[in-house]
């Protein structure tokens, strides 16, 4: 790899001793043709207009790795007690570790042994920023992506967790090097707004008003004069106060109303600007809240954060892709158990950190269901071996009783139907139509008077368990009553139950045909489907079979 021209950036530093900001600017990316065409610097082009607008600068460009170092070090001893906005523009190759997020020198390999040793890691960058909330920006400048075959290490900066009031914008570097110089340098300039016109990624802190440099102060009263009372827009410009009030409803932050309150305190406006300001400083979590709301998340990505706080035992109240009080109260439950804070709002890291949980849970949960799955299956077998392998009806029936979804239901009840086939042809004709009769009728009444006339009949054992069935106890219709209603109150589409069959067939399960119609072979499907898993068996969905069938599916 072609090194670039190394040239520690000494003394870019502005004389002001009143500048009250800094920043710090790495280019480490090799230009293309044609940006030596266009002579274009990069993110360090931004440097001219940065120490103009009076902010410290301290520049890099095609650094190694002690040069990073030792540029750290020289820009952390000119922070002090004066500084009070700071920002870090990083452009190169970046690769990250899933925890950490490093920045690899002009002409750094990409292997592991490399990075760990020379490359920038970002995490003391975040610390210093962290000590600016409201004032303080990231920007990564993040090129192409490469193959990179290193163990341990993702090509990109991926995602990391940002501390509370840091502004992070990243993309290509042309975009970036153009926000630096033009908005990140300017007055007033809402580099917020731009980025996101811009389709760059925006996190973090990010008020659509948020500029990094603030207007230009106006100047110092002459000494030795009074100073001359302000003279600010009264009430009756009303032009002016109307111009003033959209502005600050745009922005709708603290400082907006604050800056209307000191122009015109007695405004038409002003009840409104003192109630929204108080509802601003009274609310809990607002820069929380508005930190998840970048992240713009769909309703299907809700609904996928809802599945994984319930595969991990948080009660979202439902799935729907609303989050609601369960939804908020399953994420703050989450939040203080994994120590972060809890403030029942998301940000990016957490909820990659969530999903991996959560995948972490739906594979143990699975292992969890083979092992079960394999006692019961030998369970089953040497129960067969015991009984119904002998052919007799008694011990037939005494494994169905045990195992009415067993491995050799099917089996058992089809030898069961051979023998009362059997018992019907030599039964006599009265019988047999008594027989037809009490079936037709099928009631307690019709059994009991069959019973009566018959009471050696050839169906009598039938009609003796007919009867155990319709005499169940209430409790148990009552019970299979509720998982009815449970099921229905899903209100499955007829795709979506199609997809449970198809499901429960790729698992061996036997659910019969795939038709969207839930019979007797898909019940039994069900409940072998639950009883495997530790699950309420029923034989009707419920939320959640339905939870753990969309986690099966996500790991096969």
């Amino acid at each position: 790899m072609r090194r670039l021209t190394l040239t520690l950036a000494t003394c870019l530093w502005t004389t002001s001793a009143l500048a009250d900001s800094a920043a710090l600017l790495v280019e480490n990316a090799a230009p293309s043709v044609l940006d030596r065409l266009r002579g274009s610097d990069g993110v360090a082009a931004a440097v001219t207009p940065l120490r103009e607008a009076g902010v410290d600068v301290l520049a890099l460009r095609g650094a190694d790795g002690a040069e990073m170092r030792e540029g750290l070090g020289r820009f952390i001893e000119t922070l002090d007690p004066e500084t009070d906005r700071v920002a870090i523009v990083l452009s190169g190759r970046f690769v990250n570790t899933g925890r950490e997020t490093y920045l690899l020198p002009a002409d750094g390999e990409a292997d592991a042994d490399a990075i760990f040793a020379d490359a920038m890691p970002l995490s003391p960058l975040l610390a210093i920023l962290g000590d600016y909330p409201g004032q303080a920006v990231l920007m990564l400048a993040e090129g192409a992506p490469n193959a990179l075959d290193a163990r341990f290490l993702k090509d990109g900066a991926g995602r990391f967790e940002l501390p509370q009031g840091v502004t992070l914008i990243r993309g290509a570097p042309d975009m970036i090097a153009r926000l630096a110089r033009q908005d990140l340098a300017t007055p007033a300039r809402t580099i917020v707004a731009t980025a996101r016109e811009e389709n760059l990624g925006v996190e973090g802190f990010a008020p659509s008003s948020f500029a990094f440099l603030p207007a230009a102060r106006p100047p110092e009263p002459e000494p030795d004069r009074p100073e001359e009372p302000q003279d600010l827009p009264q009430v009756s410009d009303a032009e002016a106060e109307l111009r003033l009030w959209e502005d600050v409803s745009a922005r709708d932050d603290a400082d907006a109303y604050e800056l209307y309150l000191k122009a015109f305190p007695s405004g038409p406006n002003a009840g409104a600007a003192r109630d929204r300001l108080a509802a601003i400083e009274a609310e809990p979590g607002r820069e929380a809240r508005l930190t998840e709301e970048t992240l713009e998340l769909t309703r299907e990505e809700r609904s996928e954060i809802q599945r994984d706080l319930s595969l991990l035992d948080y009660n979202t109240r439902g799935i729907d892709g609303i989050f609601g009080p369960g939804t908020r109260s399953a994420i703050e439950a989450w939040q203080e158990a994994r120590g972060f804070e809890v403030t029942s709002y998301l940000t990016g890291a957490q909820i990659d950190r969530l999903d991996d949980q959560a995948a972490e849970r739906a594979e143990e949960l699975e292992r969890e269901a083979a092992a079960r799955e394999a006692e019961r299956a030998r369970n089953d077998r040497a129960y067969w071996q015991q009984t119904g392998a002998s052919g007799e009806e008694a011990d037939l029936r005494a494994y169905l009783e045990r195992y009415p979804d067993g491995d050799y239901a099917d089996l058992a009840e089809d030898e069961i139907g051979e023998i009362e086939a059997a018992r019907a042809e030599a039964a006599a004709r009265q019988d047999r139509q008594a027989w037809a009769t009490a079936e037709e009728t099928d009631t307690t009444g019709a059994y009991r008077q069959y019973l009566s006339d018959y009471p050696e009949g050839a169906f009598a054992e039938q009609a003796e368990r007919r009867l155990s069935q319709l005499e169940q106890p209430s409790e148990e219709r009552q019970a299979e009553a509720q998982a009815q209603a449970e099921e229905a109150a899903l209100n499955l589409s007829p795709m979506a139950r199609r997809l449970a069959e198809a499901k429960l067939a790729s698992l061996d399960l036997g659910p019969g045909r795939i038709d969207g119609s839930f019979d007797g072979d898909t019940r039994r499907a069900i409940r072998r489907y639950q009883d495997s898993r530790g699950l309420g068996v029923t034989g009707y969905l419920d939320q959640p079979t339905v939870v753990r069938l969309l986690a099966d599916s996500i790991l096969r």
